[in-house]
C-alpha cells in the first residue's frame, strides 16, 4: 500500500517538480504550479482532475476517491492512499495531475510521460 513517502518520492521524481509547504501541508508543484498535496494526516492526497472525470471517479470508486467540501468548486479530487492497488497506480495518478499543471514546453520535452487522452 502506497504511503505519504511514496507520494513524495514519486512526485519529486517528475520533471521540474519541487515541494513547498502551504496551508500547513506539503504541496508539490511543477514549475511553480501546484499539482498535488498531502492534506490532514497524510493518509490521502489531493490531485488535479477535470470535474467531469472527477464526478465519474467518485461515483465509480467512492472508497478510493472523494471531493472535499472546500474543493468542490475546483478541479481537484482526493485519493485515499490505502485504497490504491500499488505504486504504479499512484504514479499514474500523480503523472496525470502533473501533466495538467505542466506547461506545453515541459510536456513537449518529456514525451516519456505521455500526453493526456485526446491530445
Amino acid at each position: 500500500m502506497p504511503d505519504a513517502e511514496d507520494v513524495r518520492r514519486i512526485a519529486l521524481s517528475l520533471p521540474e517538480t519541487g515541494e513547498k509547504t502551504a496551508w500547513s501541508m506539503p504541496t508539490f508543484r511543477v514549475a511553480g504550479k501546484m499539482f498535488a498535496t498531502l492534506p490532514e494526516d497524510e493518509t490521502s492526497m489531493a490531485v488535479r482532475c477535470p470535474r467531469e472525470e472527477r464526478d465519474e471517479l467518485v461515483l465509480a470508486e467512492p472508497g478510493k476517491f472523494w471531493v472535499a467540501g472546500h474543493e468542490a468548486q475546483f478541479a481537484w479530487i482526493r485519493v485515499r492512499l490505502a485504497a490504491l492497488e500499488d505504486e504504479g497506480e499512484l504514479r499514474d495518478i500523480l503523472a496525470d495531475s502533473w501533466r495538467q499543471a505542466a506547461s506545453p514546453r515541459l510536456l513537449e520535452h518529456h514525451p516519456e510521460l505521455g500526453l493526456p487522452a485526446g491530445e
